[in-house]
């Protein structure tokens, strides 16, 4: 009886044990394995939105500030000739691939693939126009700046992040890339990718597949804009210096390695695809390019001018580096390959003796000199062992930016001070539909890309002249990218081969404008039919007389 009451009293014991379970809340199991495990009585949680962390706050303060900047330049201006050149090419790619149309030879002439950003551009300019291809310019350098932060975060910290944003966003240059609509933007934004997977590979074990990213964005950098592949060393020994003190020497040489074998494997095989066209555009627009006429010094003036307040405070972030208990010598070394990234485009622009584009590419270089610049900041304001003091100069930082970004929303507004092409469009517009012949036209990306129904064999500029066929002829023989013989041109307007031809005494050199402005004028064949304004300058536009030359304009 005795050991039925006990075994009684153990059963309700039990039983009151499972109860009080039951209504328990539910319990999470601690060890990796497991997962949270519910009660039958348990009432789920409710899902919390998680808060805005400061940080992103400041990056989107700075996203919008940089938005509204080129905003305002999207709708200031018609297509400046590169813009014009880039988007109609992409539309020739759509034709060409949709129907079998085919296309001129535009990858011996352009200095990116036509494939890579020209078709992407003119997809943006189908839904909103040119502005719909600006904006995509802008998506970019957002982007950019976006993994600028992310990029500085890894590697300084926060608050360099943000000086180093803030410094950037706001330059001149900036502020134009992210309303033009060309290669540049995306190329700057493949390669600021490129840069950020460098970084994420840097104190990974597993870094082979960052590394693998790092350099398919690097190459696909390379292939929208063939200039950009002189930052591929920056994106190289970022990688390397990235994984600096640990994991050390070694693996960092490895890193090192493992990025130049995909960069040579990667660029063979793009090469080796390409073709002959891509050989010769690559050679013509950035391995031969035309030598210039301006001096070094005016180079490294105006480079100094748009970019200059990063070149000081990422020059200041290498002395900077070295004060202090915590210095660094990977972080000496990694600011001062920052600081020759910001000088590689003035030094080999002032080698070739040329300003053209260089406001575009001084922004590639300023995006790696702002890390540093950011860096400079950060450091100064930490050195400072007093908190109300270190709150003043972060303050005074942020305050200071606003001057740079007057300057820079000045200097862009300059930028984009090309000749408007309205009337000149408008003109042509009636004329060219009225005579379907060929055309002689300046400028000829222009209107290639306002009057789009005109077949692009029709169309003819002052660097070579497009036959019925297709072939292109009167162009330089030293180089592709040179103005055409003026020699041949005169031939073909003496037998009235152009049923028009437009002049603006601005693309091209005043030789050839004159020479041939003086054969219209005397040529009974041809009269002036229109003329305006064209910035500074005038256009006319000449007519032929098809009386004289019926029958003969396509031999």
């Amino acid at each position: 009886m005795r050991q039925k009451s006990q075994d009684a009293a153990a059963g309700g014991t039990a039983r009151l044990q499972q109860a009080q379970t039951l209504a328990l809340r539910p319990v999470t199991v601690t060890w990796p394995s497991a997962t949270p495990v519910l009660e039958p009585t348990a009432v789920p949680a409710r899902r919390r939105i998680p808060p805005v962390r400061p940080a992103a706050g400041l990056l989107l303060v700075i996203l919008t500030v940089q938005a509204l900047l080129s905003l305002r330049l999207v709708w200031s201006n018609t297509a400046f000739q590169d813009e014009a050149l880039y988007l109609w090419a992409g539309r020739l790619e759509w034709q060409h691939l949709l129907h079998g149309t085919p296309l001129p030879d535009l990858a011996a002439y352009f200095s990116g693939a036509p494939v890579v950003y020209p078709p992407l551009g003119a997809a943006a300019a189908a839904v909103g126009g040119l502005a719909g291809a600006r904006i995509l310019s802008l998506a970019f350098m957002l982007g950019a700046t976006c993994l600028l932060w992310a990029t500085t975060t890894r590697l300084f910290g926060t608050r360099a992040a943000f000086f180093a944003c803030g410094s950037w966003a706001v330059l001149g240059p900036t502020q134009r890339l992210g309303a033009f609509a060309t290669y540049d933007a995306m190329s700057l934004f493949l390669l600021a990718l490129a840069t950020w997977c460098a970084v994420r590979a840097g104190r990974r074990r597993a870094y082979a597949r960052w590394l693998l990213a790092a350099a398919a964005a690097a190459l696909l950098a390379n292939a929208a804009k063939y200039a950009s592949v002189i930052f591929d060393p920056v994106v190289v020994a970022v990688a390397g210096l990235a994984a600096c003190p640990r994991p050390g020497g070694k693996r960092a040489a490895a890193r090192w390695t493992v990025v130049l074998t995909y960069l040579a494997a990667g660029a063979t095989a793009l090469l080796l695809i390409a073709g002959h066209s891509y050989e010769l555009g690559i050679d013509a627009t950035t391995l031969s390019r035309a030598v210039g006429q301006q001096s070094p010094v005016e180079v490294a003036t105006m480079s100094w001018q748009w970019i200059g307040v990063v070149l000081v405070a990422a020059v200041a972030g290498v002395g900077l580096s070295l004060i202090g208990s915590d210095r660094r010598v990977s972080h000496t070394l990694l600011l001062c390959t920052l600081v020759a990234a910001v000088l590689l485009v003035p030094a080999e622009q002032a080698r070739i003796h040329t300003i053209t584009s260089l406001d575009k590419h001084v922004a590639f270089g300023a995006w790696f000199g702002a890390v540093a610049a950011g860096y400079a900041v950060d450091r100064l304001i930490s050195l400072t062992p007093w908190l109300a003091v270190r709150t003043m100069l972060a303050a005074g930082g942020a305050v200071l930016l606003v001057p740079v970004a007057a300057v820079g929303a000045a200097q862009a507004s300059q930028l984009f001070g090309w000749p408007n092409a309205t009337s000149f469009v408008q003109t042509l517009r009636p004329l060219a539909k009225h005579d379907p012949g060929p055309m002689l036209v300046e400028t000829s990306s222009v209107p290639e890309f306002y009057l789009s129904g005109i077949p692009w064999q029709r169309w003819s500029n002052t660097y070579s002249i497009t036959t019925p066929s297709g072939h292109s002829v009167g162009y330089s023989t030293r180089s592709i990218t040179d103005f055409g013989q003026p020699a041949v041109y005169r031939g073909y307007i003496k037998r009235g081969y152009f049923a028009l031809v437009a002049l603006n005494f601005t693309g091209g050199p005043p030789a050839i404008d004159l020479e041939l402005a003086s054969l219209l004028r005397h040529d009974p064949g041809y009269r002036a039919v229109a003329s305006g304004p064209y910035g500074a300058a005038k256009y006319i536009i000449w007519e032929r007389v098809r009386r004289r030359y019926e029958g003969r304009s396509g031999k």
